[in-house]
């Protein structure tokens, strides 16, 4: 089978779906599918990228939108080489021009919202709201409409899509998502980790992966860090990931009125075995965000041992709290603040049987080894929807 992706930008900085794209990728090649991708980013910053799969730069792409005339010559020209699409997000250009190109053919397509139709983007940013209702009626709604299938990470993302726009009408399906666990000896990358910032050696480490950004409650972390855990010397805060806003130049100040500067490390982007080193090495994940349709870095923190403090506005918490792999609490300072206490109060021994589920709760939940092999069956279910493509086997749908 030929597969295409087509997603905005390839760049790591731009978050989740791309990473959620590589795993993918690297579970089609395991499937035996030939896949592709295609992206509105320029070919000099395509060629920059190490990216697991072919990568066609159409760009680049004009503004926010990513508009890129180069866009829809490519579709056309390519796509009859591919037996089924697949969208990546809905706010840039690669939805309407996949539409456009795909309008008059038979191959199937169908489009990963990625979160990006959660309401708490209305309510967050109304002003902006109105543009997207006006693209949504002009354009948008059309477009998923006509998808063979719109596809969410989990029924709580797919339930919170209904709420955000009138005249909503598509083809939902629920995909299993999730993520590989390390691909390294965690206990070495460990003292790597530790050996790049010694100051963590000994201490009690909270730690938060993902982009400084408001949508991720960074504030509202350190905030509840502040009046909880960062009172005790033992205890250090790790929080990773790029500063694609530049907001760290006000959470710092921030940090230093509250008297808890020197107890915050401020690490940038991690990959690889610094990464895994980062999870080994802490004993609990908090994440405060105010949405988030899946949250891949709360099934790679489960998968190293590292029980989750998540807010019930990550789309994944009830599997947190069914699995018993953490706590779950407002995306509030005091819903964090609860959360943030209630770890306090725990005992080792009590820790030690959440550090079990976590791994438990991955390993049932949000292995990729696992959930492989129902995202291979919705590839094949989406790709017989024309007589392009038949399937070597018969499965059910």
């Amino acid at each position: 089978m030929r597969i295409l992706h087509f997603i905005p930008s390839i760049d790591p900085a731009t978050g989740g779906p791309v990473e959620g794209l590589r795993q993918r990728c690297a579970i089609y090649r395991i499937g035996g599918y030939e896949v592709e991708v295609a992206s509105l980013d320029s070919p000099e910053f395509v060629r920059q990228c190490d990216f697991p799969a072919k990568v066609v730069g159409l760009g680049p792409g004009w503004g926010t939108y990513r508009y890129s005339r180069h866009a829809m010559p490519w579709l056309k020209a390519n796509l009859s080489r591919f037996d089924v699409v697949f969208v990546n997000g809905i706010w840039n250009y690669n939805t309407v021009a996949a539409h456009r190109a795909l309008a008059d053919t038979d191959i199937p397509w169908a489009v990963f919202p990625h979160g990006m139709l959660d309401p708490y983007f209305k309510m967050r940013y109304p002003f902006k709201h109105i543009k997207k209702v006006i693209y949504w009626h002009g354009l948008l709604r059309r477009a998923l409409h006509d998808a063979t299938a719109v596809l969410f990470t989990c029924e709580e993302e797919m339930i919170q899509a209904r709420r955000s726009f009138s005249r909503y009408s598509v083809r939902e399906v629920v995909v299993p998502y999730g993520t590989f666990g390390p691909d390294c000896d965690t206990g070495a990358a460990s003292e790597e980790f530790l050996a790049r910032w010694p100051e963590l050696r000994g201490k009690r480490l909270a730690i938060s992966l993902g982009r400084i950004h408001p949508k991720k409650g960074t504030d509202i972390l350190i905030e509840a860090y502040a009046a909880t855990l960062g009172k005790d010397e033992a205890w250090r805060l790790a929080i990773v990931g790029p500063d694609q806003l530049g907001w760290r130049k006000e959470l710092e100040p921030m940090a230093a009125r509250l008297g808890i500067a020197d107890r915050i490390l401020w690490t940038g982007s991690l990959e690889g075995a610094l990464k895994w080193g980062a999870f080994s090495s802490s004993e609990v994940f908090v994440l405060p965000s105010h949405q988030e349709n899946f949250g891949i870095v709360v099934a790679e923190a489960l998968a190293c041992g590292v029980p989750a403090i998540v807010s019930d506005k990550v789309n994944i918490w009830r599997e947190v709290v069914s699995g018993g792999a953490g706590f779950v609490g407002a995306d509030t300072v005091e819903g964090t603040k609860s959360s943030l206490r209630g770890w306090a109060a725990l005992s080792a021994e009590e820790i030690a049987e959440l550090r079990i589920r976590a791994r438990k709760c991955f390993h049932e939940e949000f292995d990729y080894h696992l959930t492989s092999k129902r995202a291979m069956e919705n590839v094949e279910c989406l790709a017989r929807a024309t007589t392009r493509y038949q399937p070597i086997e018969k499965k059910s749908c």
